[in-house]
């Protein structure tokens, strides 16, 4: 599954550079909950050089992730231990105007539920439109932080440098 919102479709709003998403998926890899509504914990057990291993809690369920950080384009997500397994990418991608989306893609599979099944569809609907919220939420969270503090302050609280 996989869906694509535009960054910067509403002139209201702070026009948000590759940078400043890049910056504020690696600030959500660190710690989604500010980013992810439904996301009750966010704990980094492990970190090295454009990785990191955390556990999560989403939706009510725990899981542990391997966050793979492939530096101003994606971030991929492994989900290694869990009763939902697989894979979730975020990429930041430019259309053929140069306007930049981000899309999401999921490759998710649930202990106990039948693929193809009524129940994986009615799980997975529900999975997609939290993703869906969730990558909203990241993109409202990035342009708050420029609104408020500037494009400056996702360099000094992600760490990263241009």
């Amino acid at each position: 599954m996989s869906r694509t919102v535009a960054v910067n479709d509403d002139p209201q709003q702070p026009r948000l550079s590759r940078a400043d998403v890049w910056r504020g998926l690696v600030l959500k890899a660190d710690n989604a909950l500010p980013f992810v509504p439904q996301m009750t914990r966010c704990d980094v057990l492990e970190r090295g050089d454009n990785w990191l291993l955390r556990e999560i809690t989403f939706r009510g369920e725990d899981a542990r992730e391997r966050v793979t950080l492939f530096p101003q384009q994606r971030v991929h997500f492994e989900r290694v231990q869990g009763a939902t397994r697989g894979t979730i990418d975020n990429e930041i991608v430019e259309d053929d105007r140069g306007e930049l989306h981000l899309r999401f893609a999921f490759a998710l599979e649930t202990e106990g539920i039948a693929a193809d099944s009524p129940e994986e569809k009615e799980h997975f609907g529900a999975t997609e439109s939290a993703y869906l919220n969730a990558v909203n939420a990241t993109l409202e969270a990035i342009r708050r932080v420029v609104r408020e503090q500037g494009p400056l302050a996702l360099v000094s609280a992600s760490g990263a440098s241009e």
